[in-house]
C-alpha cells in the first residue's frame, strides 16, 4: 500500500524525494518497531526499508537518523516527525507539497481526532494505526522529559 508518491526534480545539489510505497506486512513491522519492539526495528534496519527503522531512531531524537533521512531522499518522513512535534513550518511544508496523508498522520500523531477520522475515511487505516502508535510513544517521551524525578544527562 502506498503512503504517498511524490518526486522532485533531481537537480544538482537536490536530493530526489523517494516514494513511500510499502506492503502491508512492512507497515505492520514498522508499527511494531515504533511500539518499541527491538527485533522488528532490527529487521527494518537490515532491510530495503531502512528508512522506516531510521524514522524510529529519529523519533527518539537521534540526530544522525534525522540527518540520514534528510540526505537520502526522505525529507517527507523527517517533516512528518517535525510536524508531530508541532513545528508549524513542517506542517505547512507537508500541505504545500501535497503530502496529505503524512499531514494527517502528523496531526493524528499529535492527538487530533479529526485527522484520525480523515485517515480512516480515506482508506488509510494502517496509517491511522501507525499515527496512534506514534502518538503513544511521543506522549511517553514527553512525559519522561517533563518528569521532575528523572535526571537528564
Amino acid at each position: 500500500m502506498a503512503l504517498i508518491r511524490k518526486n522532485s526534480n533531481n537537480n544538482e545539489g537536490v536530493t530526489k524525494i523517494k516514494p513511500l510505497n510499502y506492503p502491508f506486512k512492512v507497515l505492520a513491522v514498522w508499527g511494531e518497531a515504533i511500539s518499541g519492539k527491538k527485533e522488528f526495528l532490527e529487521v527494518l534496519l537490515k532491510s530495503e526499508f531502512k528508512e522506516l527503522g531510521l524514522f524510529v531512531h529519529a523519533m527518539h531524537n537521534q540526530d544522525s537518523a534525522r540527518i540520514w533521512l534528510m540526505n537520502n531522499g526522505f525529507p517527507h518522513l523527517l517533516a512528518l516527525l517535525n510536524a508531530i512535534e508541532r513545528k508549524k513550518d513542517a506542517r505547512i511544508w507537508l500541505k504545500a507539497h501535497n503530502f496529505t496523508t503524512l499531514y494527517h498522520m502528523a496531526l493524528c500523531g499529535d492527538g487530533d481526532e479529526d485527522s484520525f477520522k480523515w485517515l480512516i475515511e480515506h482508506d488509510q487505516k494502517e496509517m491511522a494505526m501507525i499515527a496512534k502508535k506514534i502518538e503513544f510513544v511521543k506522549n511517553e517521551i514527553e512525559d519522561n522529559n517533563s518528569d521532575p524525578h528523572r535526571i537528564s544527562v
